[in-house]
């Protein structure tokens, strides 16, 4: 209405569309219009449609509103000389844009200055696109830095900027408040829940009552890993030009989302292989190791190095590979986040349902070695939460090898983690075991080699006693440990396994009857009590 060509001209009905886009200018005069307008355009006419009888004029108004034209520009004095008061109620009364003519007017003149000035602007935001991805371009290349994208397309579109992400923090630009940015997450969360997790096509959401939120997703290997959007009022329409800026942006997002994920694979890579050459003695030099692990060659023994193995085990034997493999990744996910968490400086190689760890830490005085054993600990206590979180039951085991100086002898801190985790997993009186250090007595029985010796051993000490319980039930194995751990009180004993004092008698007499009187004496005693640990061991 501000345009020269309209000084001339009145709003008679419809001020509320005002704010109406107008894409292109056409003059009908036809009483059948529907198949000749578009969507957003501005018809001009001199009311020749209006000496028509009866409801004619209205039909003539709804097929437009109905094909959503920008409005109707009317000449007076041509064919009509005014416009009757059902024409100009009903556009008042559907918000249409009823704008008059006093008198006759070069139609040929406005379609000229209008089109003119939509060219003018569709040169515009062409070139302001051209800007826009240029200035993209530059960015991917320069930086991994989403939130530069972020700022560049709000400086574009001067919009709230929404950044949802399935692998990352979810971002905002400008910021928001933490209600805004939970209420936004909630209502994108929401939708994506509705459609089947994720969206493959740009899409518009309500927020609320006046909000909109234009969303486009952000592909990498036909998968959906996020989304990049803009907030509009619902009354104001995406432009063309914002679903273009909203593409770019999402294409420089995913080239720097894949740049990201190729640098993380191949520094997995790196340490998965580091890792496994250190197990397989393939790295004969000390300074190798070191600088392959990102650490300045300092002197002797100024770096504690802790090498672990983690283990998950799935009680439930229904639960489908796919879930396992998810269950896993989850798990590896957070054991990333948590050696952050706690501090670590920490390598890690994933292999079947194992996990291999080496930690690095710096030995700044003698307080160093159980900072490092309290950090471990607090991170094995984590992963148990984790675990036990869990919809399907998890079990973790896990074992942690001595403590080195040198990188080079990793190969036996590994050894002694499969150990430790072994132990913890075999022997139930062991399961809250970590250390390699706190096995006490296995460390000895797995210097041994299991086969023929510890058959021979435990069939050599307990045989017999294995072979009685197997068919009386009588639980003497059972009896006789728990005897010895009690130092040989009844009392403690009989407490220990919930038994009567004169059932423990009973079985007391046939472990006399079996073993001999003299089975608590020093000699006999450490054999029976090596070969409960082996038993129990080997079990």
């Amino acid at each position: 209405m501000k345009r020269p060509v309209f000084k001339e001209a009145k709003m008679m009905a419809g001020k509320k569309g005002m704010d109406r886009i107008v894409k292109w200018v056409h003059i009908l005069e036809i009483t059948h219009v529907a198949p000749y307008v578009s969507k957003d355009d501005l018809i001009l006419s001199t009311g020749l449609w209006m000496k028509e009888q009866g409801s004619a004029s209205i039909t003539y108004l709804e097929q437009l509103i109905r094909q959503e034209a920008s409005g109707l520009c009317i000449e007076l004095g041509t064919t009509i000389d005014a416009i009757p008061e059902e024409i100009v109620a009903y556009c008042e009364a559907h918000h249409f844009p009823l704008i008059v003519f006093d008198k006759p007017v070069r139609f040929v003149k406005i379609t000229q200055d209008i089109h003119g000035v939509l060219i003018n602007q569709q040169h515009q935001r062409l070139k302001s696109l051209e800007q826009f991805s240029r200035l993209f371009q530059k960015l991917t290349l320069a930086t991994t830095d989403i939130s530069a994208v972020l700022r560049l397309l709000h400086e574009f579109t001067t919009r709230q900027v929404v950044y949802y992400s399935h692998v990352e923090t979810n971002r905002f630009y400008p910021k928001t408040t933490p209600a805004q940015s939970h209420a936004i997450t909630a209502v994108i969360g929401h939708h994506l829940d509705q459609t089947g997790s994720q969206l493959n096509e740009p899409v518009t959401i309500r927020l609320d009552e006046q909000q909109d939120l234009m969303l486009h997703p952000i592909i990498c290997f036909d998968q959906t890993l996020a989304y990049i959007g803009t907030q509009h009022n619902r009354h104001q329409e995406a432009t063309d030009t914002l679903v273009v800026m909203l593409d770019y942006a999402a294409q420089s997002i995913g080239t720097m989302l894949l740049r990201t994920l190729f640098k993380e694979e191949k520094i997995q890579r790196d340490q998965s292989q580091l890792i496994l050459e250190l197990m397989e003695r393939r790295i004969h030099s000390e300074e190798e190791a070191l600088a392959r692990l990102g650490l300045r060659v300092r002197g002797k023994e100024t770096y504690l190095f802790a090498c672990g193995v983690l283990e998950l085990l799935f009680g439930d034997p229904q639960i489908a590979q796919e879930q396992k493999e998810s269950d896993f990744q989850d798990f590896v996910v957070l054991l990333r986040a948590l050696i952050k968490k706690q501090g670590l400086y920490g390598l890690l190689a994933a292999s079947g349902n194992r996990v291999y760890l080496l930690f690095a830490k710096d030995r700044i005085n003698d307080h160093s070695y159980k900072n490092l054993e309290n950090a471990l600990e607090r991170l094995s206590a984590e992963l148990n939460d984790f675990a036990a979180s869990r919809p399907q039951p998890i079990v973790l085991r896990t074992g942690v090898g001595r403590f080195r100086s040198h990188l080079l002898e990793s190969d036996v801190s590994y050894r002694e983690a499969m150990q430790a985790m072994e132990v913890a997993r075999d022997v139930p009186a062991m399961q809250q075991t970590l250390f390699y250090d706190r096995m006490g007595i296995y460390q000895l029985l797995k210097a041994i080699p299991e086969g023929a010796f510890y058959t021979s051993f435990i069939d050599t000490h307990l045989g017999v006693l294995i072979a009685h319980d197997r068919d009386h039930s009588f639980r003497l194995i059972e009896t006789l440990d728990a005897y010895f751990k009690c130092s040989g009180s009844k009392q403690d004993t009989a407490n220990r396994l919930f038994i009567h004092r004169q059932t423990l008698y009973h079985r007391l007499g046939k472990l006399n009857e079996i073993l001999g009187e003299d089975f608590f004496q020093p000699q006999r005693r450490i054999c029976l009590e090596m070969a409960l640990l082996m038993y129990h061991a080997s079990r």
